[in-house]
Parts: C-alpha cells; sequence; structure tokens
C-alpha cells in the first residue's frame, strides 16, 4: 500500500513539473528572442543561452526551482560589448564571467553576492528597464535604436513623427503590430479567465501580433533563426581569446560575473519566498550559473542569470522539483529543431513590443513606494543609481548608489542628536542621546556637556543610545572627575543598557561606564 501511494505521489509531482515545464517554455520562448534582438545579437543566441540554462543549469542548480536564462538586465551591457568589440568578443567575455562565478561558488562567496543594498539593485533594474524601453521603442517601430541611452530617449518624439507616413515607409505597419501585442498582453493579463491563467501574455502577444502581421502580409522585418542551430554557433577564435587580456575586456567579464551573480542570487531569494520546498543552495547556485556561462562562452551565446519572470511562472505553475527547469530546455531545443519555419514569421517588433513592456515594467512604481517607507535617503539611493545607469553606464550607475549607500551608513553608525534640559531650581540637567555615540561625536558631545552650570547635578540618559565606543566612554569618565572638582556630579542612567546586556555593575552607587555598549540587531 505505501509502495502504491508513493508512486500515486511521484506521478502527481513528475505530472505537474511535466505541465510546469510546458508553461515556462511558452514564456521564455519569446523572451529568449526579444532579449538577444535587445543585446544586438541573433536571436538564435538567446535560444541556445535559454537550452544550457534548462537543460545543464536546470541539473545542477542550488535553487531547483528557479529558471535561467538570457536576462533582460543584462541587454544594455552585451549591447554596449557587442557596438564596441564586436560580437565575436561576446563568448570570451562569456568565459572570463562563468570562470569568476565558478570560482566565487568554490571559494563559498555566494552569500557576499547578496550583500548589496536593495535601494542600489531596485535602482539598477529600473536604471537597465529605461534604456530596455528606450531602445527597443526604436525596435518596434522598425527603426534603429542610437547609441546610449539619453540619445534614445531624446529621439522618442522624432521615432513617433515616422509613424506618420509621408514617404512610403513602414514605421507605421510596424507600429501596428507592436501596439497590438502590448495591448493583448495588457488586456490578458487583466481579463484573462481563471481556467486559462497560466497561459502567459507575452506568448498571446507573439501570437496576436504575429498573425496580425501575416493576415495583413506587413512587409516589416521578421526574425530570422537558421534551420541548422549549428550555424548560429559564435565560437571564439583564437584571436578573439588572445582579446581576453585586454583591460576593457577584462573589466566588462568582471561586471558582466558581479551583475549576473547578484541578479541570480537576488532572484533566488525572490524564488525562496515563494514556495515552502527546498532552499537555496547560494554557493552550488553561483556554481551551476558559472558553468553555465562557461557553455554559453564556449558557443559565443547571450550570458545568462537566474531570471524572475519565468521562475515565478515556474512556482506559480505548480513545479515541485527542477525537472521543470530542464524539461522547458529540452522544449526550446525541439522548437528551434524541429519549428524553425514558424519563428521565422515572427516579426522583431513584436518581439520589441514584448521588451519594451517589460522594460516598463522593470520601472515599479509599488516597489518606489516601498523603497521611500524607509526614508529619503534609501529613495535618494535609488534615482542616483537609476540616474547613473541610464546617463553615463551600468557600472558607473551601480558604484554611484554603492557609494551612496555606504555613505548612508557610515553616518547611521556616526550620528549622534543631543538633547540637553536645565532645572535651575534644582540645577540638573538631563542630557538624552539618540544614535550612536563615537569618536566622531566627541565635540559635540562635549560642547553640551561644557554648557552645564558649575556644580550641577548631570543626568545622561542612554536608553535610546545604539552604539557607543571606548573614546565617547573615557571622554565621559574625564569630563566626570572635571565636573566633580566643580562640585558637581555625573549619573549616567545605564539601567536599560546594563538590563540589555546582563551586565553588573561592582557598586551599584557608582558611576561605573561599561568598557563597551552596543545594541543588538533587532
Amino acid at each position: 500500500m505505501t509502495s502504491l501511494t508513493s508512486s500515486k505521489l511521484t506521478s502527481a509531482v513528475a505530472g505537474r513539473d511535466f505541465l510546469a515545464s510546458i508553461v515556462v517554455f511558452l514564456v521564455a520562448l519569446p523572451l529568449c528572442m526579444g532579449i538577444a534582438i535587445a543585446s544586438g545579437a541573433p536571436p538564435a543566441l538567446g535560444l541556445i543561452t535559454g537550452i544550457v540554462g534548462g537543460l545543464v543549469v536546470g541539473s545542477l542548480a542550488g535553487s531547483p526551482l528557479q529558471v535561467s536564462g538570457p536576462a533582460a538586465g543584462m541587454a544594455v551591457l552585451v549591447y554596449q560589448l557587442v557596438n564596441e568589440h564586436g560580437l565575436m568578443m561576446l563568448g570570451v567575455v562569456g568565459l572570463i564571467a562563468g570562470a569568476l562565478q565558478l570560482l566565487a561558488g568554490v571559494l563559498k562567496l555566494g552569500q557576499w553576492f547578496r550583500a548589496i543594498s536593495p535601494s542600489v539593485i531596485h535602482g539598477m533594474l529600473a536604471g537597465i528597464g529605461v534604456l530596455i524601453f528606450a531602445s527597443q521603442f526604436h525596435v518596434m517601430l522598425d527603426d534603429a535604436p542610437r547609441a546610449g541611452g539619453l540619445a534614445n530617449l531624446a529621439a522618442i518624439p522624432e521615432a513617433i513623427i515616422k509613424v506618420f507616413p509621408a514617404d512610403g515607409s513602414v514605421h507605421h505597419l510596424a507600429a501596428m503590430a507592436g501596439i497590438i501585442t502590448i495591448a493583448t498582453i495588457i488586456l490578458w493579463n487583466k481579463f484573462k479567465p481563471k481556467r486559462l491563467a497560466l497561459l502567459p501574455g507575452p506568448l498571446l502577444g507573439v501570437i496576436v501580433g504575429t498573425t496580425f502581421a501575416v493576415i495583413f502580409a506587413l512587409p516589416i522585418t521578421l526574425v530570422a533563426v537558421p534551420a541548422n542551430l549549428t550555424d548560429a554557433l559564435n565560437m571564439p577564435t583564437i584571436d578573439a581569446l588572445k582579446g581576453a587580456l585586454d583591460p576593457d575586456i577584462l573589466t566588462l567579464g568582471i561586471v558582466f560575473a558581479f551583475v549576473a551573480s547578484a541578479e541570480t542570487l537576488l532572484c533566488a531569494t525572490a524564488v525562496d519566498k515563494m514556495h515552502i520546498g527546498v532552499r537555496t543552495q547560494y554557493d552550488k547556485e553561483l556554481r551551476a550559473q558559472g558553468i553555465g556561462n562557461l557553455i554559453c562562452g564556449a558557443f559565443g551565446a547571450l550570458p545568462m542569470t537566474g531570471v524572475i519572470v519565468r521562475s515565478a511562472a515556474n512556482v506559480e505553475a505548480g513545479a515541485t522539483t527542477r525537472i521543470s527547469a530542464i524539461l522547458h530546455g529540452g522544449w526550446l531545443l525541439l522548437a528551434v529543431i524541429a519549428f524553425p519555419f514558424v519563428l521565422n514569421e515572427i516579426p522583431t517588433a513584436v518581439l520589441a513590443a514584448i521588451l519594451v513592456y517589460t522594460g516598463y515594467k522593470l520601472v515599479n512604481i509599488a516597489q518606489i513606494r516601498k523603497i521611500a517607507e524607509f526614508g529619503k535617503q534609501e529613495l535618494a539611493i535609488y534615482f542616483v543609481t537609476l540616474i547613473g545607469v541610464v546617463a553615463i553606464d551600468l557600472l558607473t550607475g551601480v558604484i554611484l548608489g554603492f557609494v551612496l549607500a555606504t555613505l548612508k551608513l557610515v553616518y547611521t553608525f556616526s550620528h549622534l542628536s543631543i538633547e540637553v534640559t536645565h532645572d535651575a531650581e534644582t540645577n540638573r540637567s538631563d542630557v538624552w542621546m539618540t544614535g550612536s555615540a563615537t569618536f566622531f561625536s566627541i565635540p559635540q558631545l562635549s560642547a553640551a556637556l561644557e554648557n552645564a552650570p558649575r556644580g550641577a547635578e548631570v543626568h545622561i540618559h542612554v536608553e535610546k543610545l545604539d552604539y557607543i565606543d571606548h573614546a565617547c566612554l573615557e571622554m565621559l569618565a574625564s569630563w566626570e572627575k572635571l565636573h566633580h572638582s566643580t562640585g558637581g556630579s555625573l549619573i549616567v542612567e545605564w539601567n536599560e543598557l546594563v538590563q540589555r546586556y546582563g551586565r553588573r555593575s561592582a557598586d551599584p552607587g557608582k558611576t561605573e561606564i561599561p568598557a563597551l555598549m552596543q545594541r543588538p540587531a533587532a
């Protein structure tokens, strides 16, 4: 009986994973091609990355329900690489990034890649969203994107004017296909029936947009997927591999590794919150991503990361094991081998429309509101990162955000607020300290204490103090001796801190300042 029950349970799990794999495949198919186009690469290179992400990384992953493949967050970096160094160097940079990720996983650095302020990460993703939106808006109109994010944004009005035909161009036809695609996604997401809830909006958008283009025989640009997948391989040559020592290529490899790892591990954390199954092993996931990017680099394909859209679809579709992620890679391979003629009927404007919608969604207004709840400083970090990514480049934007987050941390741990009151009748002064009392605060604290009248009874309240260092404690001890010589006294209200730390004073009747006081993390 137990064996029969176990067999039924196994069959049920396999059935859910099988169905989930189909859902993930349907989500991944248009995104793999669309992200490749946004990256300035042939669509087939995005499909190869999706296949490797499923078959290889899915088998080795430390996060079983996470799905890996080409990510919109990397498209900007890849586009910059292809434009400045050529498509051939894509594989070289992928090899460098994959090797660094594998090494980081072996050295168990997975947790450290998560030590980034959420405001920086969300600002980076929003900046990438703006860049993808701006560049793909032009592709959606069968126009060429400009060089740089600000140039793409500035050229949007000009692109819109082109939609109104006056010279026999087809920009308006491509725009119609793109608008129909976006409208289909929005309407489907809002009104889809429960029975068809698992059917992804982007796939339906591709079907409707492509059908529209086919029915009306629109003379717009179509996707080009080779009949033989091996024809699409972009394997690095010996000369290209020699270029790995170029400082610019090495820098890009490091940036690729850092951004891909951060995005992957943050995605894995988000996926863990969506289910109650096996938790992520971060170092194992990092090693799997490194192996995947080494393979993609060898093929000259797009770099990969863990991707939240496909991973969320996987969980929502009922996946319980890594089988669904592996199978989705198999379905992608089957589609490319058996049905390339179907993929070649898809207009690039339709895929660009999906990326325009994706870029818009990356600028998450709800997330901005959530960040604002943590204060203006976090909001400033978010927007500095976003603007840096859009106006300069992705690495500079992230560095600016990281520096600002670090300065905020320094300020938080060094800021001290002091409030002083004095009762003339009793000649008593009360000093309330809030925040962190460090050696930075000694001038401020000294000034507050020196304003106390001679002979006053000075009470220092520390219940709202988060931290006090040795320098401040020494200063208080020195000032106490000086004040005592004028007939005054210093009383430090240590009661709460003593209870908090379980510390005992040798003589409760005396002011005995502990060597170091630090409030434990909440």
